[in-house]
C-alpha cells in the first residue's frame, strides 16, 4: 500500500473507532440492559485500536538507536 492509502485507511479506522465509542456511551447512558451488545462493541473497538497501531507503525519509519 502507498503512504496515501495508509493515511486514508488510518483516518477511516479512527473515525470508526470514535463512532463505536459514541455508540457505547449512548447505550450505557440509556441504561441499556443488552450487555452482550455493549461487550461486542467494546471488543470491536479494541480490534480497531490494534489495527490503528499496525497502520501507524507502517507509516512511521523504524529508528535505529
Amino acid at each position: 500500500m502507498t503512504e496515501q492509502e495508509l493515511k486514508k485507511l488510518l483516518a477511516s479506522l479512527r473515525t470508526e473507532h470514535r463512532d463505536l465509542d459514541a455508540a457505547i456511551d449512548a447505550l450505557s447512558a440509556a441504561g441499556s440492559t443488552d450487555q452482550l451488545q455493549i461487550a461486542r462493541l467494546k471488543k470491536r473497538k479494541l480490534r480497531l485500536r490494534d489495527q490503528i497501531s499496525i497502520v501507524e507503525d507502517q507509516l512511521l519509519p523504524d529508528i535505529i538507536a
